[in-house]
């Protein structure tokens, strides 16, 4: 990878069967990220289970058993370029319970891909009230990721066939409800593709004639790069620790803020554990610095692997480090909730990437969402489309940011019976005090 290129996270998102893995699968394929043989063997593989059409989807789905030998990470991790960019392809599965995996993994996404499916209906079961594609577009904006890209795939189904008229169709529901989350529509491209016959997304595609804008990559190649924020302390939310023979303890994680380089003294919060950093690792290789937007994997002397966990936050111990919190303050909007949220609701909350159960100890004011102007003070409750701000208090040690300070640690959503009721941002945190064990 070269150096001097900007280097940009990609998450892609939408309803489960959508096409997600065969059409990211085919970017890679397209661009360079996985070679012809490996694609054969695939295919071959995928015919034995009867399976053809799976051919792109595996080279997504069997990087894990591909990658056992080095440092896996859950979310799935592929590369590929553009003209401008090297990308990296976080794949958020769609089905319901990955959501979870799916608020961690968008946490660190600078421009999320949005595949529909346009086929007659599955498209309207996947923008349906508790269809996917809605969630994840409202996780995706709450979590920060504010540049999109649709890709309306299956064009070439036989209930489609390459028809304007379905592409616009549905075009203009996507547009409504993203223009209803956020986003602005008019800068968002809209990409009619096939996933499965690979058309539209590297090259022009003469089934889509009438269609003039850019293809699927094309689009990539147009977002804006991402500002990192190399100026700040260093933050790195813990994804995954493994043990490595011969290494030891190695924390996995996307450095958010700052720069890790080997030689600090790392503090991990809520714990307060530090330890040396011995090494540092970005796709298997040694590097003597880390910036922001990067996955590395980095080496801690004296530290046993379970004394580190997912949720954990890295920083420098010499330089504003992080540390837990015993309450904070949020904004939060509600838009999945059946009922009445009242004082005392204990729900978990999907914070970079933790998840603990914080408890609702005030709700302070009640405030139009577009002004942020205060409507009622000390509300009873708040219920669907309300936003608030409360005070919450975690129920076990957590380490979280303010929105400002730290935008990636400081959004987070809120899940309650298997789905996300509400999001938020948070404005303060009360730092829990570390007693001085001498």
């Amino acid at each position: 990878m070269s150096k001097e290129r900007t280097h940009v996270s990609l998450v892609v998102i939408g309803h489960v069967d959508a096409g997600k893995s065969t059409t990211t699968g085919h970017l890679i394929y397209q661009c360079g990220g996985i070679d012809k043989k490996t694609i054969d063997k695939y295919e071959r593989e995928a015919n034995e289970i009867g399976k053809s059409s799976f051919k792109y989807a595996w080279v997504l789905d069997n990087l894990k058993a591909e990658r056992e030998r080095g440092i896996t990470i859950d979310i799935t991790l592929w590369k590929f370029q553009s003209q401008k960019y090297d990308f990296t392809v976080i794949d958020a599965p769609g089905h319901r319970d990955f959501i979870k995996n799916m608020i961690t993994g968008t946490s660190q996404a600078d421009v999320a891909v949005m595949v529909v499916d346009a086929s007659q209906g599955a498209f309207e079961a996947g923008i349906s009230r508790d269809g996917q594609t809605r969630e994840h577009a409202l996780l995706a904006y709450t979590l920060g990721v504010k540049q999109m890209i649709v890709a309306v795939n299956k064009m070439d189904h036989e209930s489609v066939n390459y028809s304007e008229k379905r592409f616009v169709a549905v075009k203009s529901e996507v547009a409504s409800y993203l223009k209803k989350v956020g986003y602005k529509p008019a800068k968002i491209a809209f990409v009619p593709i096939s996933g499965w016959l690979g058309e539209n997304i590297k090259d022009k595609s003469k089934n889509l004639s009438w269609y003039s804008g850019p293809t699927l990559l094309d689009a990539l190649d147009n977002v804006t790069p991402p500002k990192r924020p190399v100026d700040k302390s260093l933050r790195i939310p813990i994804q995954d620790v493994y043990k490595i023979g011969g290494i030891g303890t190695v924390p996995v994680g996307r450095v958010e803020t700052g720069i890790m380089k080997p030689g600090i003294m790392a503090q991990f919060a809520p714990s307060g554990i530090q330890a040396e950093v011995k090494s540092c690792e970005v796709h298997h290789e040694s590097l003597l610095e880390v910036g922001p937007g990067t996955n590395v994997g980095f080496n801690v002397k004296n530290v046993a692997v379970k004394d580190i966990g997912r949720g954990d936050v890295a920083s420098d111990a010499d330089d504003s480090p992080a540390t837990g919190v015993t309450s904070f303050e949020a904004q939060v909007i509600v838009m999945n909730h059946p009922g009445k949220i009242m004082k005392g609701y204990c729900p978990v909350i999907d914070c970079h990437t933790a998840h603990v159960a914080c408890s609702f100890t005030n709700i302070k004011d009640k405030m139009d969402r577009r002004t942020g102007k205060v409507v009622e003070e000390n509300p009873e409750f708040i219920q669907n489309g309300d936003a608030a701000i409360v005070t919450m208090v975690p129920t076990k040690p957590l380490c979280v940011e303010s929105f400002a300070e730290y935008p990636p640690l400081g959004r987070f959503a809120i899940r309650d019976m298997r789905q996300t009721v509400a999001v938020g941002i948070i404005k303060s945190i009360t730092k829990e005090v570390i007693e001085d064990e001498d």
